[in-house]
Formats: structure tokens, sequence, C-alpha cells
């Protein structure tokens, strides 16, 4: 796949694992040099070929664009036809991400830092990120900001605290020094497991009783992230709604998520001032009734932003569909993972034809890959979490692949 300079912060899509070349800044970067004049064409473009023997390699050759007919794919520019902003591109980091890239000596996670988020040529410029609302599965374990002891509830969030996250907070800060612009996105797993019915982090639903209080779960997050300087551009009340297996995990039906956005999370966000985008849904393709089901509901529909989608199951054309029935409201895809078994090939196709072209074609604002970092075995991650999903970065021993 080729990109040029206008779409610098694609070239991450490019490849399944990122090299890491640096960026071209003074005393900056892993070794790299000045990439020298642009081609003939006037157009710079890095390559990744499946066979790995391009990977984000700066090409100097020049691109024949030309007005001569040809056998080659021609490319139209019509720019009177306008389909949806695009807000970035990106992964979701996990505090299993955060633990791997502090591993690394200080000024090594600093080049790193800048050339993930960074716009120098060679930065890959990800301007967009996915956060967990308290742990994710790629966690190294199960927390939320309102633990208690078995048996004790705290409806009035008492003790509710960032505390689990200050690691997490401490590298969004450095990313936002980086890039002021890049955008949040936070998802939980689940719910504190004392609002829910089975006491577990494990599936189980929230109980009705408690969704003022996590209405105002939210509330706290969002206020507490601004007070260290982050903002959340949007939250999804529920990651994988439909995935109860996962640890962590929370089982939440379209009606319930409906009810609980239009009595309680939509009205707590109006009261508390808060203009943070509420996205529904955040699961597989195969079931766009789930959005529309929510967007049905006039009294949800208001508070609404739009719809996210993963891709493990169903097609990503159901993005289209949910578009088509209610074109006011915005289209996000969140998240799509890569396997260690998998193939470089294939999966390079896979997710340039799928999540990053087939996204974009179906309306999402944001392409988001599942997740930005990992140790060498898949991890860290909670018991029962993912121990086959391959990061964007392998960080083990110092290095970075």
């Amino acid at each position: 796949m080729i990109y040029g300079r206008g779409y610098k912060q694609l070239w991450v899509w490019a490849t399944v694992a990122l090299l890491y070349t640096g960026c071209n800044k003074p005393g900056g970067g892993s070794g790299n040099v000045d990439p020298g004049p642009l081609p003939a064409s006037g157009i710079s473009y890095w390559l990744t070929t499946g066979d790995r023997s391009n990977l984000i390699s700066r090409q100097t050759t020049a691109l024949d664009f030309g007005s001569i007919s040809n056998s080659l794919p021609v490319i139209t520019v019509d720019s009177t036809q306008v389909f949806q902003p695009v807000d970035g591109f990106g992964y979701t980091i996990t505090s299993g991400s955060v633990q791997v890239i502090n591993q690394l000596p200080a000024g090594e996670k600093n080049n790193l830092l800048n050339e993930l988020f960074g716009s120098g040529d060679n930065c890959l410029g990800i301007n967009f990120l996915r956060i967990g609302i308290g742990a994710t599965d790629l966690s190294a374990s199960v927390y939320s900001y309102n633990d208690m002891p078995t048996g004790q509830t705290d409806p009035g969030l008492t003790h509710f605290s960032l505390s689990s996250d200050q690691a997490m907070i401490s590298i969004l800060k450095q990313i936002v020094l980086i890039n002021p612009a890049i955008k949040l996105l936070a998802t939980p797993w689940s719910a504190p497991a004392w609002m829910k019915d089975n006491n577990s982090s494990i599936g189980g639903s929230l109980l009705p009783a408690y969704y003022p209080a996590y209405a105002n779960y939210f509330v706290k997050y969002i206020q507490a992230m601004q007070a260290e300087g982050l903002t959340i551009y949007a939250i999804t009340p529920q990651n994988e709604p439909l995935h109860p297996g996962n640890n962590p995990s929370m089982y939440m039906t379209a009606a319930q998520q409906a009810l609980f956005i239009k009595n309680n999370l939509g009205p707590s966000f109006n009261a508390a001032g808060i203009t943070t985008k509420i996205i529904i849904y955040d699961h597989n393709c195969d079931r766009p009734d789930y959005p529309l089901d929510i967007l049905n509901d006039a009294a949800a529909r208001p508070y609404v932003d739009g719809s996210a989608f993963h891709l493990y199951a169903g097609n990503i054309t159901a993005l289209s569909q949910v578009y088509s029935a209610y074109p006011g409201k915005n289209i996000y895809f969140t998240e799509q993972y890569t396997s260690s078994s998998g193939s470089f090939q294939g999966d390079l196709t896979w997710h340039i034809r799928n999540v990053i072209i087939g996204s974009m074609r179906n309306y999402s604002r944001v392409a988001l890959e599942w997740n930005l970092a990992t140790d060498p075995s898949y991890g860290p991650h909670t018991t029962g979490g993912c121990d086959i999903c391959l990061g964007a970065l392998t960080i083990g021993s110092g290095t970075v692949t």
C-alpha cells in the first residue's frame, strides 16, 4: 500500500507491526537521517509490501501521474462530492500498553512517543486514541475507579478515584504535549462489580437501581480527567455489550442502553455541562439492529452522537446501513485486532480493505486498531483476557518492533 504526504497519519495502517525508525528532528529519533528532497514527481510516499521487502520505506522514484492513457488504475478526485468528516486514525492504548512502553529507558520512550504522535516527516501522526475507563482485558489486573470490598456498595461514589490509572494519565499527558489536538474516546469494559447483578467483573448486567450512580461515574471520570488536563472527546457506554464472557465485561441489551442514556447518562451530562459525545453500541457489524433500536427511541436519540463498530462478525457495509437510516448521526470504527498467528500478507490486505478503505467508504469518522503495544508474549492481559492479540508494537528486552 502507498500513502502520500497528505495522508501521513495512515502510514501506520500499512503495516501490522510498526518499524521503529524515528522522526526527523535534531537529536531525536533512532538514527534516521533526513530522507532528502522529494522525488521528481513532487510527491513524497512510503511503501509497505506483503512480502516485507518494504516496511514503511521512503521511496525516491517518481509517481507517474499524468494525462496519457494507460492500463494503470485511475484515481478520480471530485472536489464537489462531499462525504463524512474524518476525525483521525489510531489505536486503543490500554494500561497494558502503558506498562510495556514504560519499560523503555526515558530517552527511548520519549523518542518512541514522538515518532508515534508527532508531526515530523517520518512521524506516524496518530491523532485519535481509545482508552479504557478502568481496566480492559489487556490490563495486568481487573480494576474500576470505585472498587469496594465484597458486600459493600458506594452509590454516592465517595470512594471514586483515578489512582489505579496514574501511569496511563502520565503517558497521556506526554502524548498531549506532543499532539495537543489528539482526540480521546473512553470506553468501560465493565461497571464496578457492586453495581452489577452478579457482583463480578465478568458478565452480568447493570442493576437498574444503580443507573443513576453509573451515570455519575461517567461524569466524575470526565471531570477528573479534565482536572488532569485531559479532555475526553467521546465515550461509549459499554465495550462489546453483547460479549459477556470477557474479563472485564458487562452484558447490556439495546433496550437497557437506551434506558440508561435517555433517563440517566444524557440528563446527567446536561446537568453537569458536559459536552463529551455519547456514542452507542461499540460492537460487531452483524448486529446493526442494536444501534438502530436505540436511534429509533425518540427520547434517547437526541443524546446520541453516533454509533461505533467492530468487525469480528458481519460485514463492514453495516456501517452504511445505520448511516442511511440516520444520516444525521455519525459512524465510528473503533476496534479490530490482529492475531499473533496471522500472516503478514493476509492481515495487511484484510485490514487495508476492511478497516481503512472499508470503514472510510462506509461513513466512519475514525479507523482504530487494537491495541498499541504488547510484550513478546502478547501481554499483559487479565485472566481470561486476549492472549493472542498482537500489538502494533511489540516491546521486550529494550527493543521495539
